[in-house]
């Protein structure tokens, strides 16, 4: 089943969740011509309120008012992690497409409940995996789709940030295992997506994970071992506890004829780019270098260009439900590992 393409016309998307990573869509939103925001929605009155008069739009406390009262071509879903399928299935039900902030669901079983509720209803799925757009990534995945490195031996990731007692404490939600996880599904989810993206499907993962510092049911620093399906292995390093403030994410790729350090705080800046053999794509490494404001970076604009064009009928999404749930799986991988003690073959069992 296939939705027509919208076309003559701006998209109109409305925004569940106004809280700390919506901004980050408003902007993209504002600066994208042909997207407009019709509408905002929060629990939090004086959250939804704030954000509505701020953006000039109208606000609702109730997400299923918005649905049935505001014409929109799509929902944004910034809402706690637990809730985004919950609240992509009524967007689909109700013929929207879905913009959902990662992860899309906290469990496989929900993962699949929205994904095919959106097939059922013909609409887009879209997972916000902004870091892949990255312009020191975007370089990095074309020299391995080119065979620049040769055979890849080892990968690693590292998310070195903090987050005080204090982030956890402003929502009830955050650090909880029913609507958040702890540093591999929140913070380190790009990170984790990213790896797996650029190297290819993990084989089996094994897990340590601790909660050192914060007061919180789930993790705040982990680490996880992998085994890829082409015989590389690779590394997750985690932790919010980093003093006094967040320090480094980054990627590394090592191989037999090229070594890759994508690092800054957020994957924003090439720090080693080494091959055995010229390419032009070298010529560019200098300018891809980026300073975002913070650690989302500039990449939900670039990720909403390609929303529109996808709406318009004129591309295919960076990055989809499927795509989306292959991170999450994943992650949940190195949870079950870091319970069990064991390693932890993939795929995983569609209950987890």
């Amino acid at each position: 089943m296939t939705k027509a393409a919208v076309t003559g016309r701006e998209v109109r998307v409305a925004l569940v969740g106004c809280g700390r990573i919506a901004g980050n869509h408003f902007d993209a939103l504002r600066n994208v011509d042909g997207l407009s925001l019709v509408a905002v929605s929060d629990t939090n009155e004086e959250r939804a309120r704030a954000a509505g008069e701020a953006q000039d739009v109208p606000w609702f406390r109730s997400y299923e008012e918005m649905l049935k009262s505001v014409k929109s071509d799509a929902i944004a879903i910034c809402t706690p992690s637990g809730l985004h399928p919950q609240h992509g299935v009524l967007a689909a039900r109700a013929g929207r497409h879905v913009i959902t902030e990662k992860p899309m669901a906290i469990s496989l079983a929900a993962a699949d409940e929205l994904v095919q509720a959106c097939d059922a209803a013909g609409v887009h799925l879209f997972v916000v995996k902004q870091n892949r757009l990255n312009p020191p990534v975007q370089l990095l995945k074309r020299a391995i789709d080119k065979g620049r490195f040769g055979r890849i031996y080892l990968a690693n990731t590292t998310v070195r940030w903090t987050r005080p007692q204090d982030y956890y404490d402003q929502a009830p939600w955050r650090g909880t295992w029913e609507f958040d996880g702890g540093a591999f599904m929140n913070q380190a989810s790009h990170y984790v997506d990213l790896v797996q993206w650029l190297v290819g499907p993990v084989e089996s993962v094994m897990a340590k994970t601790a909660t050192l510092a914060r007061r919180i049911e789930s993790e705040d620093t982990g680490i996880a071992v992998m085994r890829f399906r082409n015989g590389a292995l690779g590394t997750i390093e985690v932790t919010m506890l980093t003093y006094p403030k967040n320090l480094e994410g980054s990627i590394t790729i090592l191989g037999e004829k090229g070594s890759v350090k994508i690092g800054g705080t957020a994957v924003n800046k090439v720090e080693t780019w080494q091959f055995a053999d010229y390419d032009d794509d070298d010529k560019l490494v200098e300018a891809a270098a980026t300073t975002p404001p913070n650690v989302y970076g500039f990449g939900h604009e670039t990720y909403y260009r390609n929303v529109l064009k996808v709406l318009r009928g004129e591309a295919m999404p960076d990055t989809d439900g499927r795509a989306g749930r292959k991170s999450l799986e994943l992650i949940l991988g190195i949870y079950e590992s870091a319970k069990t003690g064991r390693d932890v073959p993939l795929p995983l069992r569609v209950t987890l």
